[in-house]
């Protein structure tokens, strides 16, 4: 069980975590209004975030570079499944689906996680935990204004769903501890790995390449291509992987799941302020709904939380990052 201290510091790590993924859309918005590729974008976000977490990387690993040889596997695995995957096939999901529905999809990750606890880890989800999952589920639904402007696809719903799975493997994997690297560390590599992997898909043109380096319209204003760039490499990427994955360490899978879900309140706030895209009255009311649900989940969980360390089984191969 999480001590209160442990326990406070997760759920700040979490929150500042899904408010630096938050702003992803903001920054990523002109560059492909611009020109850029949704995949040229990825890239450069996960290669520019890998590089500026080299440097703290190599610190850490500072006479442990055993350490990373023993997590190659887990590396690869947590950088494909939990980095590469969740991005590519979201970005698929939104060319053939409404952006609210492309990520409600996505975020019902949030359910394969409590499966996953419940079924891997013995850990099954209390009455108040499920009906948290409901009511966040269902603020969910309401932020996104899913009813709106409502396109469907048969093979974006499969993109859709895919992405989940990847993005449930990010808080499943980042859960390990035993034997596993730091959480920067992990960052880092997982970032890389991601990197090298989707830009090796556009080298053989499995995935669309374009980009431009004329200026971009950035809060209402013309600016360098560099500024939305290092804004989504930096804050929306480095800093935001790193923070997550010391948070899941700390909370479990399950409870930072939902936590996360306030990363989509984060993107609605950010796209107001940043875009002047301002909220309607049925998404404040959702937000209020999605904090509810965490709330539930969050005392739900008090009980019986995942313990800092727990070892996750992990069918893919050595102890996940």
């Amino acid at each position: 069980m999480l001590d209160r201290r442990t326990g406070l510091l997760g759920l700040l790590l979490a929150v500042l975590s899904a408010a630096a993924f938050g702003t992803a859309g903001v920054f990523a918005a002109g560059l492909l209004e611009a020109g850029w590729s949704a995949g040229a974008a990825a890239v450069v976000r996960m290669g520019l975030a890998a590089v500026a977490l080299t440097a703290p990387a190599a610190f850490q690993l500072r006479g442990r570079w055993p350490l990373l040889r023993a997590n190659a596997g887990a590396v690869l695995a947590f950088g494909a499944l939990a980095v590469a995957l969740p991005q590519l096939a979201y970005f698929s999901a939104v060319e053939r689906l409404s952006v609210g529905v492309a990520l409600l999809l996505e975020y019902s990750a949030v359910l394969l996680v409590v499966l996953w606890t419940w079924a891997r880890l013995g850990q099954r989800p209390s009455a108040v935990t499920t009906a948290g999952v409901a009511v966040a589920l269902t603020g969910l639904v309401l932020v996104l204004d899913v009813a709106r402007g409502v396109r469907l696809d048969p093979v974006g719903i499969v993109w859709g769903l895919v992405a989940a799975v990847g993005l449930a493997g990010y808080f499943v994997l980042s859960a390990r501890t035993e034997g596993a690297l730091p959480p920067l560390v992990s960052a880092w590599a997982g970032l890389a790995v991601g990197a090298l992997l989707i830009g090796g898909a556009a080298l053989v043109g499995a995935v669309p390449w374009a980009t431009t380096t004329s200026e971009v319209d950035f809060a209402g204003r013309s600016t360098s291509w560099l500024v939305p760039v290092l804004g989504f490499s930096l804050l929306a990427a480095a800093f935001a992987y790193a923070t997550g994955i010391a948070a899941v360490r700390l909370l479990g899978s399950r409870l930072s799941s939902f936590v996360g879900l306030s990363e989509v309140l984060f993107a609605v706030v950010a796209a107001w302020l940043a875009l002047g895209q301002q909220p309607g009255r049925v998404q404040l009311v959702g937000g209020i709904v999605v904090l509810a649900g965490i709330v539930l989940v969050r005392l739900g969980e008090w009980p019986a939380e995942e313990p800092a360390g727990a070892v996750v089984p992990d069918p893919v191969g050595p102890p996940a990052p």
